[in-house]
């Protein structure tokens, strides 16, 4: 247990709070870019083409002040390279190079710094808008977030829905959530009732507990609705059409999972069993839920 407990500490502790969003151009193409550095020099990214609003996922790392982003095809293989040389998170501008993956075709790319999200308890600011590495077939996301004084991480006060290409707002929801890098929203069909909906980060609790905010599609609009979905750490099957929840805690000797159904729109509970951990056996063992 105390080796799990190490590594999440040391998980968490890699996920520096360096979220930057920049904008510029790939060639004479428009384009928003998002990236997420970690401490350990890792970074995740995505970028999108304004006129297509769907957003392409990359990874990489920063070696000796070199950062190059890796963008791959379906089958997992590199597609392209990104690579901007002598990066720091504090640069403005960008320059680098979009260079495919036989050489065949190369860009430059040119980015300006919009902003990024900052921490510290003297930090404050009210409003900046990433948008999101997920999307569905019609709508992309931007999460609306503010920075207040004398708390340290910036929060989640909003989602905007837009549509893709005409790039229309659709909705705004009011949110408030935790920031959670750059994966803070999800889509799914979280009522199994065949339409995409999404959901975002709320917060982390003990151990490996979360929680997220459902938002379900309207069927007879563009428009989406929060729902009353809740529970710790939820995964949802689609085949079988169940919902489990599976909350832990006490260093993870105690376990309860429960499994859910839905029913006009409502998680309705259908069965809860309790783990105990044994220090004898070393194994899990099933006890009366209190």
């Amino acid at each position: 247990m105390k080796t799990v407990f190490l590594i999440a500490s040391l998980l968490f502790a890699l996920q520096v709070n360096c979220q930057i969003s920049y904008s510029g151009k790939i060639g004479k193409s428009p384009i928003k870019l998002v990236l997420h550095q970690y401490s350990d020099g890792n970074s995740r990214a995505f970028y999108a083409y304004d006129k297509y609003d769907s957003p392409i996922n990359i990874d990489g790392y920063l070696d000796q002040g070199n950062l190059k982003l890796f963008e791959y095809d379906n089958l997992g293989a590199i597609a392209a390279t990104l690579t901007f040389r002598n990066y720091n998170t504090s640069t403005k501008n960008l320059i680098g190079d979009w260079i495919n993956a036989d050489h065949s075709q190369h860009y430059k790319i040119f980015l300006k710094k919009d902003f990024s999200i900052d921490s510290g308890t003297d930090i404050q600011w009210f409003s900046r808008e990433i948008i999101q590495p997920t999307t569905t077939a019609n709508h992309y996301f931007k999460l609306v977030t503010k920075k207040e004084k004398n708390e340290f991480y910036a929060r989640v006060k909003a989602v905007k829905v837009f549509q893709k290409r005409t790039d229309k707002l659709i909705q705004t929801l009011s949110l408030d959530c935790q920031l959670l890098g750059i994966d803070n929203l999800q889509v799914g069909d979280y009522n199994f009732d065949g339409l995409q909906d999404f959901s975002v980060f709320e917060a982390s609790y003990a151990g490996a507990n979360t929680s997220r905010i459902y938002i379900l599609k309207d069927p007879n609009s563009e428009t989406y609705s929060i729902s009353n979905f809740s529970g710790t750490s939820l995964k949802f099957d689609p085949e079988l059409k169940r919902i489990y929840e599976h909350n832990q805690c006490c260093a993870g000797t105690s376990i309860i999972n429960s499994t859910y159904k839905v029913v006009d729109n409502t998680m309705v509970l259908l069965d809860t069993n309790c783990l105990q951990y044994d220090e004898s056996t070393e194994e899990y063992i099933e006890v009366d839920c209190e």
